[in-house]
């Protein structure tokens, strides 16, 4: 059984988390497998996705030694649970709600606490979520927004999600960002409806290889 330390190390290495939306579970049990064929081993279903609970539970059965699998879209603490039951590694909120914060310390599982603003960063922070998903991060300045909120919160991760693509992708993370959500941008609704996997698989693999590009950049030069 994974812990949440083990989670945590594991999202900060992979440095994407892909958000996936989809109209049935069979498109994003689909597109899934199709984000760790490229490279990714972490998705992260929404509560959008019709029968996510059980699309959570056939993952966990069929990947889930080898893909972190995430609940997202999590509203309340008796959803989280449910997630829980179902063998989810993490639940992301799309913004700040103390109960299910403490339902996941409970659980000793790990949060992506959606905030903000600073004050909703530092609450999270503070509730003990290990994660705080920043969204939606480009309507607010973007990865400026990310560097100023490092400033004074260096010691807070921040996962920065709406508005990350392959364009924005190495901004946000010399902002200084732990690791991205990404939406749309990985997993289209067009890709999907068409079943056109393989793209998705090459755009997960273009991400792979911006966090490689952008983190070999940021090492401290040896002395």
């Amino acid at each position: 059984m994974t812990t949440r330390e083990q989670v945590q190390r594991k999202v900060v290495e992979i440095g994407i988390v892909p958000v996936i939306r989809a109209s049935s579970a069979k498109k994003a049990i689909a597109a899934a497998v199709a984000v760790a064929a490229g490279g990714i081993p972490i998705v992260e279903l929404t509560m959008t996705v019709p029968g996510c609970i059980d699309a959570i539970a056939q993952l966990v059965r069929d990947m889930g030694s080898e893909v972190l699998i995430g609940a997202g879209t999590v509203l309340d603490e008796q959803t989280a649970r449910k997630c829980f039951d179902a063998g989810a590694d993490f639940v992301v909120t799309p913004g700040l709600d103390m109960e299910t914060i403490a339902a996941a310390r409970a659980a000793d599982k790990l949060i992506m606490a959606g905030a903000l603003t600073p004050t909703e960063v530092i609450t999270a922070w503070k509730a003990g979520a290990d994660f705080v998903k920043v969204f939606p991060a480009s309507a607010v300045g973007g990865a400026s927004y990310i560097r100023a909120l490092r400033g004074p919160l260096p010691q807070v991760r921040l996962v920065p999600t709406g508005g990350v693509n392959l364009q924005t992708a190495a901004e946000f993370l010399q902002a200084g960002a732990a690791a991205l959500g990404v939406g749309s941008e990985l997993i289209s609704s067009a890709a999907l409806e068409k079943a056109d996997m393989s793209s998705i698989t090459s755009l997960a693999r273009q991400y792979v290889t911006v966090v490689q590009q952008v983190r070999e950049t940021m090492k401290p030069a040896l002395v």
